[in-house]
C-alpha cells in the first residue's frame, strides 16, 4: 500500500499541490489525469525520487520493484533489442557476469549464474523482447538496430518496451500512447490488463483509460482528487458535482443548446444526417457529462470555407510508393464536401505514403490526382511542429499567414486555444509539446480549409482540448480524413472507415470493436482470420473484377448525380428562405413597427411571413421527397 500524506509540491513559485491526500492499494489501476501544467510529470518524478515534496510524507514505497518509462530520447550504439533487454538490471547483471567469467574461461564460477539466469527465465528474455517489439510496431529485425537509428518517436518506444520488460511492483507511464499508432495502443492495452502489479498512467486517451483503469486521479486546483471507475464513470461524477454550481450548470444549458441547434438544424440535411442522428442518440448521455468540461480553457470552430468543389480530390488508379517501390496500388478515392473518413491499418501498411500523395506532397507512381478548383488542404501531422519557428511568438506565425490581420482579431482568436497574454504574444522555444501541437492545429484551423487531413493530431494534446476539438471537428462543414489512435475521436468524428492492407484501400463495413478484434488477433497463437467482407476479398480481387466495380461505381453515380444536385439546390433555397423569414421576423420583433400609422406595414408584413413559411414548407416536402428517393437508390 502507498500511501501520500497532506503533500505539498512546488515548481517554481507555483503551487503545484496543496496537502494531497491518496492511497494507492496493491495491484490497482489508476489514472493520473488533469489539464496539461497541473502538476502530473511532476507527481511521477516525486515518486522516482527524482524531486523533493515541499510538505508531507510518502509511505510504502520502500523495497517497490519501480518500473517507469523515461521521458528523454537516450542516443546510444547498443542494439534495440539489447537496449531493452536492459531494462530488466537484474537480468542483465547476470548476463554480464556469466560474458566475463567464460570470456576467462572460468566456467566453474559461471555455473551457479547459468542457475540464477534460469530461475529468472533469463534464457527466454530474447524471446520477450522480440514479442515486446513486434507489440509497439517495430519490424522484424529491428531489434538488431542500434539505438542511434532510430527517431525520437521510436526510441520513446523503446523506453516504453524497456519499461515493460522490468519486473516490477509498481508502474509509472508517462502518456504511453503519445507515439503509437491504434495497431500498438490496442496491444498495449492487453498487455498492460495482464500486468499483475499495481499501475499508475498519465493518459489524455479516454477509451485506453476505460479499457486499463479502475480509478481515476484527478489534479485540480492544487487539489488530488480520487474517483472509482474509469474515466466515463469520473466524467459523469465530476459533472454530478459541478452541476451543482449554478455558473457551471448555466454554462452546461448553453452547452446542451447549441446541440440541440446542431441536430435541429443539420438533421435533414444530406452531408450531416448521419452526424445529426449520432448527436441525437448521445445527447442523453452529454446532458449528464457536459458540465466535466464546463471550465475548460478552449473554445473554438472550424470556420465555414468560404468556396468548396465538388469533388475536392481524388485519386483514380493511383499507384503510391517511393522511387521503384510500391506501397499501393489501384487507389480510387473521391473526397467531397462533407466526406468523413477515419483511416484505418497496421504500422508500415501505408496510411502516411497515402495522405502524402493525397495532399501533395508525394508524387503518384502512376494514375492521377485531380484537385478541386477550390480545394483548400488543411494538414496536420507530427513534422508540423518541427516546422514551426522557435523564435516567433504564437501572434505572429499566424500574422505571417496573413499580414492584413488585426491583431486583436488574432489574440482573441488565440485565445481559444489558450494562448492568452505572453503565451501569445512571447518566442514559443519554452512550449511543451502540448503546447506547440495545439499552435500547429491553431494554424490549420485559421487557414478555413474545407478538406482537413489529420495524422494523429490528439498526440500531447490533453483531455479538455481534445474534447474542444471533437466538438469543432462535429460542426465542421468541410471533408475529414483521420488518423487516429484515439478511439474516441474516430467514433464521434467519422461517418466512414476506410482500411489500407495488403497494398490496397478498401472502405471498411465494420466498426472499430471488430477492427479491435482483427488486430489483437495477431498477437495470438491462433491462426489469424480476415475481417469479414473486407480485407481478404479485396486482396483476392482481380484487375477484371475492379474494373468491372469501378465501371458499375461510376454508373451509379451518374444515376445519383441528379438527384444529389437537385437536393443541393433545395438546400441552398431553403437557406435563403429560412434568412429571409429571420430578418423578417427580426423586423416584426420591432416595437416600433407597431404604431397607428404602420398598420399597413404590419400586415403586408405578416402576409410575407405566412406566405414565405409556406415556401419553406413546400421546399421542405420535396427535400425530403428528394432525399429518401437519394436513399432508397444507393442502398
Amino acid at each position: 500500500m502507498i500511501i501520500l500524506r497532506d503533500i505539498s509540491l512546488r515548481r517554481g513559485t507555483r503551487l503545484l499541490l496543496d496537502k494531497a491526500n491518496v492511497t494507492i492499494q496493491p495491484g490497482q489501476r489508476l489514472a493520473l489525469i488533469g489539464a496539461n501544467g497541473s502538476g502530473k510529470s511532476s507527481l511521477f518524478a516525486m515518486l522516482l525520487g527524482e524531486l523533493g515534496a515541499d510538505g508531507g510524507d510518502i509511505e510504502g514505497m520502500n523495497n517497490l520493484r519501480l518500473a517507469h518509462m523515461a521521458q528523454e530520447v537516450e542516443t546510444t550504439e547498443l542494439a534495440a533489442g539489447e537496449y531493452v533487454l536492459r531494462g530488466d538490471a537484474e537480468l542483465a547483471r547476470l548476463r554480464d557476469a556469466i560474458a566475463r567469467l567464460e570470456a576467462a574461461e572460468d566456467y566453474a564460477a559461471a555455473a551457479p549464474l547459468h542457475s540464477e539466469l534460469e530461475a529468472i527465465d533469463g534464457y527466454s528474455a530474447e524471446r520477450r523482447v522480440q514479442r515486446l517489439l513486434q507489440g509497439l510496431g517495430f519490424a522484424d529485425g529491428a531489434w538488431q538496430r542500434p539505438v542511434s537509428d532510430f527517431s525520437g518517436g521510436w526510441r520513446i518506444r523503446l523506453n516504453l518496451a524497456q519499461a515493460l520488460m522490468a519486473p516490477s511492483d509498481l508502474l509509472l507511464l508517462d502518456e504511453p500512447t503519445n507515439h503509437l499508432d491504434l495497431d500498438a495502443t490496442l496491444w498495449l492495452q492487453q498487455w498492460l490488463q495482464r500486468y499483475p502489479g499495481t499501475l499508475l498512467m498519465i493518459s489524455h486517451d479516454r477509451d485506453f483509460i476505460d479499457a486499463t483503469c479502475e480509478r481515476i486521479l484527478h489534479i485540480e486546483h492544487s487539489a488530488l482528487n480520487a474517483y472509482k471507475g474509469n474515466y466515463s464513470d469520473f466524467e459523469e461524477q465530476r459533472a454530478e458535482r459541478l452541476a451543482n454550481q449554478q455558473a457551471s450548470f448555466e454554462k452546461q444549458q448553453e452547452r446542451i443548446s447549441q446541440i440541440e441547434d446542431f441536430v435541429r438544424r443539420f438533421r435533414y440535411k444530406a452531408t450531416k444526417a448521419r452526424q445529426a442522428q449520432s448527436r441525437l442518440k448521445e445527447l442523453e448521455r452529454m446532458q449528464k457529462v457536459a458540465p466535466a468540461h464546463v471550465d475548460s480553457v478552449f473554445s473554438f470552430s472550424f470556420p465555414a470555407p468560404d468556396k468548396s468543389s465538388d469533388p475536392l480530390l481524388r485519386l483514380d488508379q493511383a499507384t503510391l510508393g517511393y522511387g521503384d517501390t510500391t506501397i499501393l496500388s489501384g487507389v480510387e478515392m473521391t473526397l467531397r464536401p462533407g466526406s468523413r473518413y477515419g483511416l484505418l491499418g497496421k504500422n508500415g501498411a501505408g496510411k502516411s505514403t497515402l495522405l502524402k500523395s493525397l495532399v501533395g506532397e508525394l508524387p503518384l507512381l502512376a494514375g492521377q490526382r485531380q484537385s478541386g478548383e477550390h480545394c483548400r488542404i488543411g494538414y496536420f501531422h507530427q513534422q508540423t511542429l518541427e516546422a514551426l519557428d522557435m523564435d516567433a511568438s504564437a501572434a505572429l506565425h499566424v500574422q505571417r499567414l496573413s499580414p492584413g490581420a488585426r491583431e486583436q482579431e488574432v489574440l482573441n482568436y488565440l485565445g481559444g486555444f489558450n494562448f492568452r497574454g505572453e503565451a501569445a504574444t512571447s518566442p514559443i522555444r519554452p512550449f511543451s509539446g502540448g503546447e506547440k501541437a495545439r499552435l500547429a492545429l491553431a494554424l490549420v484551423v485559421w487557414q478555413k480549409p474545407n478538406l482537413l487531413v489529420l495524422d494523429e493530431p490528439t498526440n500531447h494534446l490533453d483531455l479538455d482540448m481534445r474534447n474542444a476539438m471533437e466538438v469543432a471537428l462535429q460542426a465542421y462543414e468541410g471533408a475529414l480524413l483521420l488518423v487516429s489512435h484515439d478511439r474516441h475521436m474516430l467514433r464521434n468524428t467519422c461517418d466512414e472507415l476506410l482500411l489500407v492492407n495488403g497494398g490496397v484501400v478498401t472502405e471498411y463495413s465494420e466498426d472499430l470493436q471488430a477492427y479491435e478484434r482483427w488486430v489483437l488477433s495477431s498477437y495470438d497463437d491462433t491462426p489469424r482470420q480476415p475481417v469479414a467482407g473486407s480485407v481478404q476479398e479485396a486482396a483476392g480481387d482481380s484487375a477484371a473484377n475492379r474494373k468491372e466495380k469501378r465501371q458499375q461505381a461510376a454508373a451509379a453515380r451518374a444515376q445519383l448525380r441528379p438527384l444529389q444536385q437537385r437536393i443541393k439546390k433545395l438546400e441552398a433555397e431553403m437557406a435563403r428562405a429560412e434568412q429571409t423569414l429571420d430578418a423578417l421576423r427580426e423586423s416584426l420583433a420591432d416595437p416600433a413597427l407597431y404604431s397607428e400609422d404602420r398598420q399597413q406595414d404590419v400586415a403586408a408584413l405578416t402576409r410575407q411571413e405566412g406566405e414565405l413559411q409556406q415556401q419553406l414548407e413546400t421546399l421542405e416536402a420535396d427535400w425530403l421527397e428528394q432525399q429518401e428517393t437519394l436513399e432508397q437508390l444507393s442502398g
